[in-house]
């Protein structure tokens, strides 16, 4: 009976896992495109983006990242779990007033340029959707970070960061598109002989 019921076991398929990819974009997404907003001077009052940044830009990407890591992406644990502790940080920094100054707020963004250069490089065998998004990422961060160390940037960088997220959101429907049965997909254009997207 018990060796019955064994076999019986293996012959059920674990259930699929689920594409957390779309959720961590369009976390990323809607985050970075109102922050880059008031980057861009088209509100004032930057304050807005705190509880987005802590709750869908940081607790939904981080959650992200964690599922990716289940289903055996490294390249998308790393990207949703970083930028989804940058966006608790940063929401955690303006709540809490631990922006000490603009340098301060310079050298901080400095470290995720650095960091983004370096999933850039990632990205160069994956598709150009990716490359694209993570390309923009990285302009604006250079601009940003200029900026806080007195550059006239902040605005421009605020344009790219729109840019960003318009291109993250265009992945994350690509994504959703290719998970369910559509008759509209989109393409992300591999690169060489990538298989599927890293699903940043």
């Amino acid at each position: 009976m018990a060796q019955e019921q064994l076999q019986q076991s293996t012959l059920i398929a674990p259930p699929a896992s689920a594409n957390p990819g779309p959720l961590g974009l369009s976390a990323f997404a809607l985050t970075t495109f109102v922050l880059s907003a008031a980057n861009a001077g088209l509100f004032t009052g930057v304050p807005i983006v705190i509880g987005v940044a802590l709750f869908y830009g940081g607790l939904a990407q981080l959650l992200a990242g964690m599922w990716e890591f289940k289903v055996g992406n490294t390249f998308g644990a790393t990207a949703f779990s970083s930028y989804g502790a940058f966006w608790l940080a940063v929401g955690a920094s303006l709540q809490l007033n631990l922006i000490p100054s603009d340098q301060a707020f310079g050298v901080f963004l400095l470290g995720w340029t650095i960091f983004t250069a370096l999933m850039f490089v990632a990205t160069l065998r994956t598709n150009a959707a990716t490359i694209a998004l993570f390309g923009f990422l990285l302009l604006t961060f250079v601009l940003l970070t200029a900026a806080k160390f007195g550059g006239p940037t902040e605005r421009l960088g605020g344009y790219f960061g729109l840019l960003t997220a318009g291109i993250a959101w265009y992945v994350a429907l690509a994504g959703l598109l290719g998970a369910m049965p559509s008759a509209l997909t989109l393409p992300v254009w591999p690169i060489g002989d990538a298989e599927r997207s890293p699903r940043s």
